[in-house]
């Protein structure tokens, strides 16, 4: 296994965990946001850009998921 199929696997392990998690706290949310990050990042650097687009998409989605969290509760 090359070290970008490694950095792969942990962004995707890391997306995995930290989204079963998330109803624990916003933190895993916020881990959730930086894993995508890693996952598009992954997606661009091995040439799946479509994959580097969608997850860059879902880490925009996961920080302002994590960011409502931190608001006030509405009714």
């Amino acid at each position: 296994m090359d070290a970008l199929t490694a950095f792969g696997l942990a962004a995707v392990t890391t997306m995995l965990v930290t989204y079963a998690l998330e109803e624990r706290g916003a933190v895993f949310t916020l881990l959730f946001a930086f894993a995508c990050v890693a996952g598009s990042v992954y997606g661009f650097l091995q040439g799946a850009w479509p994959f580097g687009v969608v997850e860059a998409i879902w880490s925009v989605v996961a920080l302002r998921r994590w960011y409502k969290r931190l608001g006030p509760e509405t009714p």
